[in-house]
């Protein structure tokens, strides 16, 4: 059994986290958010804010526009389920190894 790829490793460090997960579900109400906005939201300051989006986008599981002088951060569900998608084969790979 290998360990998971560097794509799926990225995705399940950017849901470790108790906080990214809470920015996560604020993209169920919001279409699009700044990094601000997302600070009030979460209770964090703007510069920990910046860095919890910044590994969620390193993931995949949101996109950054740049519109003036804010930039817009916006949920990528494709990618988002692709990577759900290969958590769960790698997990019934891992299930096979132990029968």
């Amino acid at each position: 059994m290998s360990a998971p790829g560097p794509d799926l490793q990225a995705f399940l460090k950017a849901i470790a986290s108790e906080t990214r997960q809470a920015i996560l579900v604020l993209f169920a109400t919001h279409e699009a958010l700044t990094v601000n906005q997302v600070a009030e939201a979460v209770g964090i300051g703007q510069s920990t804010a910046s860095e919890h989006l910044a590994v969620l986008r390193r993931a995949g599981l949101l996109d950054a526009t740049r519109a003036g002088k804010e930039v817009y951060y916006r949920p990528d569900y494709g990618r988002m389920v692709g990577s759900a998608e290969q958590l769960l084969a790698y997990l019934k790979t891992c299930a096979r190894c132990e029968d």
